[in-house]
């Protein structure tokens, strides 16, 4: 596939993801608590439940994507299961670094940061698929990966452990200084 259409995918995805992770942002709240619904939306303001807004919709994209361009390259997967990875690992690194730093959370950079991971995202399988990046890539271990992942999502939500990552950062309204 040549490259000019891997990035007009790539804008597509790019614009998916970000308008469906938005969403996914309030589908809990909209659907009265669902529990169906909070399986693949934020359910609370931990940064776990964050992570859903990325995975899911990168999950769906990636299946989409399948059709469109991974039947014909056998790094498809590998790169995009690499760039869910990167996406991730950017936010959680990102959010904990600039809550430790600063001691609070900031809305803006919470929602500037997930913007920023669906590129990194996007960077990381471009790199991959056009070959400029020498990585692992087996489709066993992107589906498994997947996989673990879609479940850990899933169990997580009801079943969060007792660490930081699982415990709500709610910004504080009318705080006097």
């Amino acid at each position: 596939m040549k490259e000019k259409s891997i990035i007009k995918y790539q804008i597509f995805n790019s614009i998916f993801v970000s308008i469906l992770g938005v969403i996914l942002h309030f589908t809990y709240e909209w659907s009265n608590n669902n529990k169906y619904v909070g399986l693949f939306s934020a359910t609370n303001e931990s940064p776990w439940e964050h992570l859903k807004l990325l995975f899911f919709p990168m999950l769906i994209a990636t299946i989409i994507g399948y059709f469109y361009i991974g039947k014909n390259n056998k790094k498809y997967l590998s790169a995009k299961t690499w760039g869910i990875l990167a996406s991730l690992i950017f936010t959680i690194v990102f959010f904990y670094t600039y809550t430790g730093v600063l001691g609070k959370n900031i809305a803006i950079l919470d929602i500037g940061s997930f913007f920023i991971a669906v590129l990194i995202s996007e960077i990381v399988f471009n790199k991959i698929i056009t070959g400029k990046l020498k990585i692992y890539t087996d489709n066993k271990w992107a589906i498994i990966t997947l996989i673990l992942l879609f479940i850990c999502f899933i169990v997580f939500t009801y079943h969060p452990l007792n660490i930081g990552l699982f415990k709500e950062y709610v910004i504080p309204k009318n705080v006097e200084k």
